[in-house]
């Protein structure tokens, strides 16, 4: 291997055990191999109902780089140095490579973090709780607060009346914020609808939660029909519900004021119910569009929490999450070797991801982010009118820059566009990012590729029921 890098990679020659391949690495080269295997939805194959395959991504461990011991004589000729360098520069042309075609899930690529690069040489950690300093000096936490109390604002809570932190990613807050509603409720209830993302069936099995899954409608917004009857087969236990600020896949946002009102004429009193916001993307759009509905401590909700990664544009993966100080309590503990007090999930947290959000908010405000959250919808209403203008089925909610469309038939095309894809469709999430001549690129080598996937009797796939029969133009409605 070129500077002495190597390569595991399951070998079914010896045994099933993995045996060490030499080769040079470069990852920016296309490789030749099978797609991954087809496998039934949650691996298993169920007579009872139909199953959805899902395309597992190909297994690391062939492309994986060891960890090798330093030579005797490397720290006089530099050979480890130089190899790793290698490494390294090959690594960052294959991300700078594979960013250019990075358009299927909610990241804001958009970011100049060069001013914060004297801070990379400290090991800064927040951990316990963000409002009372521990013995361990090397913290951000005055960046931390004034990041809590922007949302705050943002969310209309006072400062003494609410607790949050910065979590290590949006599936934290979500686990945080059930954990809360499971700790004032312990009782409760958990509902949430079927297009709710993975963490939050994820939080209730790890709390022993018994969790009701609620219809959506075809937008992928929660059925409050399908909501009411379950509510009332079990008005003798507290509601929690998990409520969608732009659910994964179609960035359909739930009704907040339609879900209050439905618990209340269930005859669920507010000291009955928890709601938590699931804002990851949408929960720091959905202020700066006119018209949308407000997501407000004003009205009886108990979490909000959103990812710090995505629109803000974070470079590593972190969230906010912001409750009420009246809840808390129940979860936090005084920790003596912190000399603080701590109600987070993690413990330790990356003390340099309230920098980041810091020096973000202080740079756009709220005029720069109404401008990018512009910026997205209209790229994204661009994307699916072009789409339309090509014969290909795709769905736009109202409040959301995420597309729907018809799923590629070619693996190696998602593969490569880097594509979320769930049965029959795909998306595209218009970030602050994506240009209209990055969309036209997509489009174009989109278009060209159906022309060769539907040719005599193969006809595009109708996707009505996944999107509506308005949004669907396959040769039965078009």
């Amino acid at each position: 291997m070129a500077g002495g890098a190597e390569i595991k990679a399951p070998s079914p020659n010896v045994n099933g055990k993995a045996e060490i391949l030499k080769g040079n690495f470069e990852p920016t080269a296309i490789e030749v191999e099978p797609l991954p295997p087809v496998v039934p939805e949650n691996g298993v194959e169920k007579p009872s109902e139909k199953s959805r395959n899902i395309v597992l991504g190909r297994n690391v461990h062939s492309t994986c780089l060891t960890i090798t011991e330093p030579e005797v004589n490397d720290e006089v000729t530099g050979d480890k140095e130089a190899q790793m360098a290698g490494v390294l520069a090959r690594y960052r042309k294959n991300l700078m490579e594979r960013t250019k075609y990075h358009l299927g899930y909610p990241y804001n690529l958009d970011f100049d973090y060069g001013a914060l690069a004297q801070l990379q040489h400290f090991s800064i950690n927040n951990l316990g709780d963000p409002f009372i300093e521990s013995n361990y000096g090397v913290h951000s936490r005055q960046f931390e607060v004034g990041v809590l109390d922007w949302f705050a604002r943002l969310w209309e809570i006072e400062k003494d009346e609410y607790w949050g932190y910065i979590t290590n990613c949006g599936t934290e807050g979500n686990l945080h914020g059930i954990l809360v509603g499971r700790e004032v409720f312990p009782d409760g209830i958990l509902y949430a609808s079927r297009e709710s993302h993975y963490s939050v069936f994820k939080a209730a099995r790890m709390y022993r939660m018994e969790c009701v899954k609620v219809d959506t409608l075809v937008s992928g917004e929660i059925d409050c029909s399908d909501l009411r009857p379950k509510l009332l087969a079990n008005k003798d236990k507290p509601a929690i519900l998990n409520v969608n600020i732009g659910t994964t896949v179609k960035g359909a946002v739930d009704d907040l004021d339609v879900v209050i009102q439905t618990l209340e004429e269930c005859g669920f009193s507010h000291d009955r119910f928890y709601i938590h916001c699931d804002g990851a993307l949408f929960g720091l759009m959905m202020p700066f569009v006119k018209r949308a509905p407000k997501v407000s401590f004003k009205k009886p909700i108990g979490s909000v929490s959103v990812s710090g990664h995505k629109f803000v544009g974070c470079p590593m993966p972190c969230g906010v999450q912001i409750t009420r100080m009246e809840h808390i309590n129940m979860l936090s503990s005084n920790v003596e070797y912190l000399a603080s007090r701590d109600a987070t999930i993690m413990g330790s947290r990356n003390g340099h991801a309230p920098l980041f959000l810091w020096y973000t908010l202080n740079r756009k405000g709220y005029k720069g982010f109404q401008k990018d959250v512009q910026k997205c919808l209209r790229n994204a209403h661009y994307l699916k009118d072009r789409l339309h203008e090509a014969g290909i089925s795709a769905m736009l909610n109202e409040l959301s820059s995420t597309v729907v469309f018809e799923r590629p038939r070619d693996e190696e095309f998602v593969r490569r566009w880097q594509l979320a894809c769930e049965g029959n469709i795909a998306h595209v999430v218009v970030m602050p990012n994506v240009t209209i001549e990055k969309l036209d690129f997509f489009l174009n080598e989109l278009v060209e590729k159906r022309s060769t996937w539907y040719q005599g009797n193969v006809q595009p796939p109708c996707i009505a029921a996944e999107i509506g029969k308005a949004n669907c133009v396959c040769a039965l409605h078009k």
